[in-house]
């Protein structure tokens, strides 16, 4: 630059130098004249060719053509997506025939198969936890192919301590692959209508009267047009029992064949409706003497929307059937009654439950759910006197969603068992629960 303001210099000092041309002077320095001026116009054109050459200087270089080796590579893979919710409850427990071991899980959710029967009343019991936090991944190729993972922390006892830091270990809930109409993998049995779950501070809310289980499958969807579609599956198989002097449940692992479950689904404005029908063959092979039986099960079940903006609804889920106990009430009653000795006959235990419930939108960010539901066991003549034969419960809870994400709740419950001999206990129980669904 410094020799570019020279130059520019030395331009100016010609043409001054040139000076004033008079009409006297014109004719005698003609030739002069034309001499400065085409140096003028020499020394203007050398400093154009510089003051290119400083610009090319300071521009950015130009990217070279790319060739096919140097194009970027597009990264490939499925799209994840990470969910799931934040969720802490706080649990005030009245019994008034006896007390929960410390660890319980019917400490954590209603388990009426756990309330305590025969016992005396006790003061209430407090318990704040968290366990229910659920976390999610969800990924999808764009090609027809995805997956899901679900998890939480609700596991069994034994995963933490109340005395120091109540860590709790991570459990798997679902996990699946999907591909076209088919799935493989645990997902919600089949024999189940999730969507007629009512609201509920609790794990599960009307536990003894709905369908609750989670095991691996393979599942086939299949749309039917104007709203229908039926799902057939086969699902991992397993034989709860007791023995005729023993309630306590027996998980046997001696099954040969999957159970077979299948769902009509019809999902229309006015409602969702399913039909659920569960079809199994139960064995218990103890080495010395085994024997088998088939159980089957039907389950009904819907939501109806109603109100202004659908805001209300009303849910309800009719289940009965044979050998159908570890799919019902969270296991409350056995599939089968069996000694295990030679000669002896496989029994199988009759289910029959059901839930209703009624939602009320007060609000748009206001609303309760009122529910009630029952259960109960038909049992063989050889059975022991210490085995669940009925439940029933009575919940109503308010929920209230400040910001979209957030919900509030608290609820009232009350449930009660009965064992064959006639003894009961009662359960009353205020939650508080806070959940952040992301």
């Amino acid at each position: 630059m410094r020799y570019t303001l020279i130059g520019l210099t030395s331009a100016v000092g010609l043409a001054l130098a040139a000076g004033p041309v008079s009409a006297q002077q014109t004719a005698p320095s003609e030739a002069a004249l034309e001499q400065r001026l085409a140096a003028m116009e020499g020394e203007l054109s050398r400093l154009r060719a510089e003051l290119a050459g400083l610009k090319a200087e300071k521009a950015p270089p130009s990217a070279p053509p790319q060739s096919a080796q140097t194009q970027p590579v597009q990264a490939t893979g499925p799209a994840l997506h990470f969910g799931g919710f934040l969720k802490t409850n706080a649990l005030f427990s009245r019994y008034d025939s006896g007390d929960l071991a410390t660890g319980s899980l019917g400490r954590d959710f209603y388990l009426p198969s756990q309330i305590p029967v025969g016992g005396v009343s006790e003061h209430s019991d407090a318990d704040f936890i968290a366990k229910q936090t659920r976390l999610t991944v969800s990924m999808d190729s764009g090609s027809g192919l995805s997956g899901y993972v679900e998890a939480d922390f609700q596991t069994t006892p034994g995963g933490g301590s109340e005395r120091t830091t109540n860590g709790y270990n991570l459990a798997l809930r679902r996990a699946y692959i999907t591909y076209g109409r088919w799935l493989f993998g645990q997902d919600w049995t089949t024999f189940q209508n999730v969507a007629a779950l009512p609201e509920s501070t609790d794990f599960v809310g009307p536990t003894e009267g709905t369908v609750f289980v989670r095991q691996p499958q393979v599942r086939y969807t299949l749309p039917l047009g104007a709203g229908y579609s039926l799902a057939v599956a086969l699902e991992n198989s397993e034989t709860a029992s007791i023995t005729p002097t023993a309630a306590t449940l027996i998980e046997n692992d001696d099954d040969r064949l999957p159970d077979v479950t299948a769902r009509l689904s019809l999902k229309k404005p006015y409602g969702y409706f399913a039909v659920a029908v569960l079809a199994r063959q139960l064995a218990v092979d103890n080495g010395a003497v085994g024997a088998m039986a088939s159980g089957y099960g039907l389950s009904l079940s819907g939501k109806v929307p109603f109100g202004t903006k659908a805001r209300h609804d009303l849910r309800f889920m009719l289940t009965g059937g044979e050998g159908i106990g570890r799919y019902v009430g969270l296991n409350f009653a056995p599939d089968v009654v069996y000694a295990g000795t030679p000669g002896a006959k496989m029994e199988m235990v009759g289910v029959t439950s059901g839930f209703v419930a009624v939602k009320l939108g007060w609000t748009p960010r206001l609303r309760s759910t009122f529910a009630a539901s029952f259960l109960t066991a038909d049992y063989p003549a050889a059975s022991p006197a210490l085995a669940s034969k009925s439940a029933q419960s009575l919940a109503a809870n308010l929920f209230f969603t400040p910001v979209r994400g957030l919900d509030l709740g608290i609820e009232l419950r009350t449930g009660k068992r009965e064992l064959l001999n006639g003894q009961s206990g009662r359960l009353d129980r205020l939650e508080l629960a806070a959940k952040y669904a992301y």
